[in-house]
């Protein structure tokens, strides 16, 4: 199906461009150096330049222009080379190497992967609830992963997995014995799970006075195309105890079967407790990495190079959200072809 090519991706966290680095990352199969000039804006270059093809991630950056490392060329932060050391100096006119829109927000460093003249910095997901969360309350984290983005948003869009694949830690039974709502508008798919009197799963039971108690729990998905996703689980006790959380989920095509998956979560107790902080990191990247990422990359195998929709694969209730997405992603995509 390709891509949306007219959309922001998540790119990198900020903390990934720090000083002198030049972070080298592959999107929408395009290869990309991102860097900080000197008053720490972030610039996005064609990671290859026009002359010998080096990566100028190998290069140096001098102020905000970076040198490439084999014959010297310096382009500056629009993609114009800006000095050549050879010959009498002249800049060819086939010199100049694409530049991107980047938006720096919060924790967050965004993309425009389409025509610049056509980016809305509107359109990018808000998401600063997380970077207004105290250190001691919030985690990001990255994988890459052997499979197609499109799947792992259908992991995140469909819920009703954590019940068997995380029985021990997120799971309780909740979800796959809920009816879900689903709901849309031009850029937005969302998904709602709630029950009135349910069991609590493991990770969240034991912050709640009686881990045993039924709780009421509302779970909801939102899905901003392409592939940005804001996971809300709010839980609240028979005796007036509550807990809420805010998961992100970020899926960045590197490929057509490979992703960034960059994740994060904040909570809205024990926020000053950073020793129960940590242990929710380190449990949320070993589910992710020893759990989802084998999981999606076993069935990316099974499927190969296919469409997951061309297979025909069989529709089970809880699917409703990710084939809306899915549906709403396919659209938007068809839209920017030519003949779209």
């Amino acid at each position: 199906m390709g891509f949306l090519e007219n959309a922001w991706y998540l790119a990198a966290w900020s903390r990934e461009i720090d000083g002198e680095a030049l972070l080298s990352r592959t999107i929408l199969e395009q290869r990309i150096v991102f860097y900080r000039d000197d008053d720490q804006a972030i610039h996005a270059l064609a990671d290859r330049c026009s002359h010998r093809f080096v990566p100028l991630s190998m290069g140096q950056r001098r102020g905000d222009r970076l040198q490439c490392p084999y014959h010297g060329l310096t382009f500056g932060p629009d993609g114009h080379c800006l000095h050549n050391p050879h010959g009498d100096g002249r800049i060819p006119p086939n010199a100049p190497i694409r530049s991107y829109r980047v938006e720096e927000r919060g924790l967050m460093v965004w993309v425009w992967m389409g025509h610049t003249d056509r980016a809305d910095p509107a359109l990018i997901p808000d998401y600063a609830i997380l970077s207004e969360a105290p250190a001691s309350a919030q985690m990001q984290g990255y994988l890459h992963v052997e499979a197609n983005y499109q799947l792992l948003s259908d992991n995140i869009m469909d819920l009703s997995h954590v019940d068997y694949l995380h029985a021990d830690t997120l799971g309780g039974g909740s979800i796959s014995r809920s009816t879900a709502k689903v709901s849309e508008d031009e850029r937005q798919v969302t998904i709602t799970w709630q029950v009135e009197s349910d069991t609590v799963p493991p990770a969240f039971a034991r912050e709640m006075p009686d881990p045993s108690a039924p709780a009421r729990q509302v779970t909801q998905v939102v899905w901003s195309a392409p592939s940005a996703m804001q996971l809300t689980i709010r839980i609240d006790g028979p005796d007036g105890a509550a807990i809420s959380t805010n998961a992100f989920h970020i899926m960045t095509p590197e490929g057509p079967a490979t992703t960034h998956y960059f994740f994060a979560n904040c909570r809205e107790f024990r926020k000053d407790d950073a020793d129960y902080n940590a242990m929710v990191a380190q449990l949320v990247t070993r589910v992710f990495t020893e759990e989802d990422k084998p999981m999606v990359e076993a069935q990316q195998k099974a499927i190969g190079t296919a469409e997951l929709m061309d297979l025909r694969p069989l529709v089970l209730a809880p699917d409703a959200g990710a084939i809306r997405a899915r549906r709403k992603l396919g659209a938007m995509i068809r839209a920017e072809q030519p003949d779209g």
